[in-house]
């Protein structure tokens, strides 16, 4: 067989193979509602077929190009592993109920919005999940809130900001694991870095919900939901002590005090089978089975079962199922030079430091417009402009700070994408009508983009050596 001469990928080639996995991509998820795995498997023989017979590569040279990538975000695969089943032992142990049980302690009439915005971000800390939290505390604040007579669009607003707060920065949250994994980052450095750009983004939100939330704070609040929600979790658990939360604060000490990620985490899954058995009088075997499985929740309100009735290692089968079709096409994309070839030509627009950073923001935004999927925003242009940050000199926390900021942000506030579709359904508001709203998810990328400008929370690497010890320090 005589030998093709193998070329590096061209610009047309690139805009080929990703509008193929584009259009496979809009039409399954639009379309036919099917998850985005088998779609982007077939965008990824697609291009492999490009890269054989067009491009001259042998099965060989793609084959590790695969590997190369999936090998590089072996962490983030453990770490999602692990954090399922601290989701579980958390619940089992009650460490999560104390968390959201205690929270809406702090709900109050007269900054209703703002105790929405902080209630919602509470639970979703806690559970790592602003779908869940929406689709339950968010449901009963909604029905409070329209009784107070606060327009619901306003209350969506809160509701959304909080919920992606939390998921944003909880280290159960898959996307808090999927955005450094694909940058090349370890994940408490990723969550310290974000800081940065969500604290003041956060309190900016906050002081526009206490001031739309004066207009308000002369009425009455009907807490009956509240109540029966809280006296739903004191039903199902021993206690739900604020001792508890000495469990999360633990890991929190643990990221000060920079250990890894996994051992961590490890130890904050073993921290909540321990205390499950010690307070809940929980068995081995009920520990061992939550952590693989995850917490089934029958207290008997449907608000407080939806929400506690996950976690478990094979709760994280889905999401990893994903990210490897994603990689193994990214790795594709990346070993034929044709990620390379796009990033090229978006980076020709975009100088230093702010424009990388807009060009990866505003990239992550588009492509949650074409792509209608959160996790793809964060893969794809993670995989484009990795290599492009290593260049600048900037190191990889500020790449998995921008994919968040807005990739993870603004998917609620898109209709068709996924989150957007979800959140409107779920809370019976349309998406451009909180849009207006969503103070916290409009501000963060304003913000990150602020940060850029002025070199404030920017971390640089010194030379290229600086790259090798970070990647060798996010590993071990």
């Amino acid at each position: 067989m005589l030998k093709r001469e193998k070329r590096q990928a061209s610009l047309g080639d690139s805009l080929l193979c990703i509008g193929v996995l584009v259009f496979l991509l809009c039409i399954s998820l639009t379309k036919l509602g099917v998850s985005a795995h088998i779609p982007l498997a077939l965008g990824g023989i697609f291009s492999g077929f490009i890269a054989v017979f067009k491009l001259g590569f042998t099965w060989k040279e793609i084959e590790e190009g695969i590997l190369s990538t999936i090998n590089s975000t072996m962490q983030a695969i453990i770490i999602l592993l692990i954090v399922g089943m601290l989701i579980g032992t958390w619940i089992l142990s009650g460490v999560v109920p104390s968390m959201i049980y205690w929270g809406l302690n702090i709900l109050s009439p007269g900054i209703f919005l703002v105790a929405t915005t902080i209630i919602c971000s509470i639970v979703s800390i806690s559970t790592g999940s602003s779908w869940t939290t929406a689709g339950t505390i968010g449901i009963a604040l909604l029905g409070i809130g329209s009784a107070l007579g606060i327009p619901k669009e306003i209350i969506a607003g809160a509701i959304i900001s909080g919920a992606y707060f939390g998921d944003k920065m909880s280290p159960l949250s898959d996307t808090t694991n999927l955005a450094p994994a694909m940058a090349g980052t370890d994940l408490f450095t990723h969550i310290k870095h974000m800081l940065y750009s969500t604290i003041p983004a956060y309190l900016i939100a906050l002081i526009i919900y206490a001031v739309i939330g004066f207009k308000y704070a002369g009425q009455a609040i009907d807490s009956s939901q509240i109540t029966q929600i809280q006296q739903a979790l004191s039903a199902s658990y021993n206690t739900l002590s604020p001792l508890l939360l000495l469990i999360p604060a633990a890991v929190i000490i643990m990221v000060i005090l920079k250990v890894p990620a996994v051992p961590g985490l490890i130890i904050g899954t073993l921290l909540g089978g321990l205390v499950a058995i010690v307070f809940q009088g929980a068995s081995f075997k009920e520990v061992l089975e939550v952590a693989q499985v995850g917490y089934t929740s029958n207290s008997g309100m449907v608000f407080v079962d939806e929400l506690l009735s996950r976690g478990g290692l094979n709760s994280m089968l889905g999401t990893v199922s994903l990210m490897l079709c994603a990689l193994a096409t990214g790795g594709i994309l990346e070993k034929t030079g044709m990620l390379e070839a796009l990033a090229t030509a978006i980076l020709k627009f975009a100088k230093g430091t702010l424009g990388l950073v807009a060009a990866t923001i505003f990239t992550c935004i588009g492509t949650n417009l074409a792509v209608a999927d959160q996790y793809l925003a964060i893969v794809m242009p993670g995989s484009m402009y990795r290599e492009a940050f290593k260049k600048q000199g900037l190191a990889p926390e500020n790449l998995s700070r921008a994919l968040e900021d807005s990739a993870t942000i603004t998917s609620p506030l898109i209709p068709w994408n996924t989150c957007g579709a979800y959140m409107s359904a779920t809370l019976a508001v349309g998406s451009f009508a909180f849009l207006p709203y969503a103070f916290f998810n409009l501000i963060c990328p304003i913000i990150s983009l602020t940060l850029a400008a002025t070199g404030i929370g920017i971390t640089k690497l010194s030379n290229q050596s600086d790259v090798k010890v970070e990647k060798e320090e996010s590993i071990a």
